[in-house]
C-alpha cells in the first residue's frame, strides 16, 4: 500500500496516524510549522490536551471526548516522530514500553500473585513495585520522580504524600488545620509589612498547606478546585442571565446588585437540590 493510500485509509487505525504525522514532518514535503516544533514547543500542547480530555470528562460529553483522546494521541505521536528522527525511541518503543509497565505492575492479574486482594492492598504493592522501578533509575530520594512539570496545586499534594510514606507529616487534620491558621496570620503581617516577593512567599506557604489538609481528608485538592471553578461559572453564568432579563449586562451592574442575583441564584440550587433529594 502506498503511503497517499495509507494516509486516506480509514481502516488503517494507529499506522495511518503514525504516517501522517511522519509526512507532516517531512522535510522536503511537511508543514512548516509542524517541521520547526521540537519537545519544548509541544510540550505546552500535550499538557492542554490533557486538561481538555479532563474538560469533556468533568461535563460528561462523551462526544467531544473522543475527539479530545485523538488530540492527545496525537500528542503522544508527535512526540515519539520526533525521538525517532533525533534516534531515541520509536511509537513502537512507547507502546512496548507502556505494555512491559502495566504487566509487571499488575502481578495478581498477569502473573503468579492472587486476585483475593482488597484494593488498598493492591496500592500498596502498586507503591511498593514503583518504589523498586525508582531505585533501579537511582531515584533513592523519597521526592524522587514527582515531576516538575505538574500543575503546581497536584505536585505539592504529590510531594506531601511522597513525605508522609516516610513519617514526614502531622499526625492529624487538626494539627494541619492550626499550621493554616499560622501561615493565614503570618500572609496578613505580610501584606502590611513584608515585600510583594515575600508576600508570594507567604502565600505559597498558606497554598501548601492547604494542599495538605485535603489529603488529609481524603480531597484531592486540585480536583477540588476545578469543582468549585465549575461552581463559580456556573453561578456567574446565572447571574448574567437574570442581569440579561433585565436588559443588562454585568459591566451595567455593581456589586450589590450582582451579590443579591448571587444570593438568589444559590438559593435556587439549594432549592433544586432539595427536590432531587425527596424525588430519591
Amino acid at each position: 500500500m502506498s503511503d497517499d493510500s495509507l494516509i486516506h485509509d480509514e481502516t488503517a487505525g494507529i499506522e495511518r496516524l503514525l504516517e501522517i504525522m511522519r509526512r507532516l514532518r517531512d522535510p522536503k514535503g511537511g508543514c512548516p510549522w509542524d517541521i520547526e516544533q521540537d519537545f519544548a514547543s509541544i510540550a505546552p500542547y500535550t499538557i492542554e490536551e490533557a486538561y481538555e480530555v479532563a474538560d469533556a470528562i468533568e461535563r460528561e460529553k462523551w462526544d467531544e471526548l473522543k475527539g479530545e483522546l485523538g488530540d492527545l494521541l496525537f500528542q503522544s505521536v508527535f512526540h515519539a516522530q520526533m525521538a525517532a528522527e533525533a534516534g531515541h525511541f520509536t511509537f513502537q518503543d512507547v507502546v512496548t514500553t507502556m505494555s512491559n509497565k502495566m504487566v509487571s505492575r499488575h502481578p495478581h492479574v498477569f502473573g503468579d500473585e492472587s486476585r483475593e486482594k482488597s484494593a488498598e492492598q493492591q496500592t500498596q504493592d502498586w507503591e511498593t513495585i514503583k518504589a523498586a522501578e525508582r531505585a533501579a533509575k537511582a531515584e533513592t530520594g523519597a521526592l524522587d520522580g514527582v515531576a516538575v512539570g505538574l500543575p503546581a496545586l497536584l505536585r505539592a499534594y504529590k510531594l506531601q504524600k511522597r513525605a508522609a510514606r516516610v513519617g514526614f507529616d502531622w499526625p492529624s487534620a487538626q494539627n494541619v488545620l492550626a499550621k493554616i491558621a499560622e501561615e493565614s496570620a503570618e500572609l496578613v503581617e505580610a501584606r502590611d509589612t513584608l515585600t510583594q516577593d515575600e508576600v508570594e512567599e507567604e502565600f505559597g506557604d498558606l497554598l501548601f498547606v492547604m494542599a495538605n489538609l485535603g489529603r488529609h481528608l481524603g480531597v484531592e485538592p486540585e480536583a477540588a478546585l476545578r469543582r468549585t471553578n465549575a461552581k463559580f461559572t456556573r453561578r456567574f453564568k446565572a447571574v448574567e442571565a437574570k442581569l440579561a432579563e433585565r436588559g443588562k449586562r454585568a459591566e451595567d451592574s455593581n456589586l450589590e446588585e450582582m451579590d443579591a442575583f448571587w444570593d438568589a441564584v444559590k438559593a435556587e440550587e439549594k432549592a433544586r437540590k432539595g427536590q432531587d433529594s425527596k424525588s430519591e
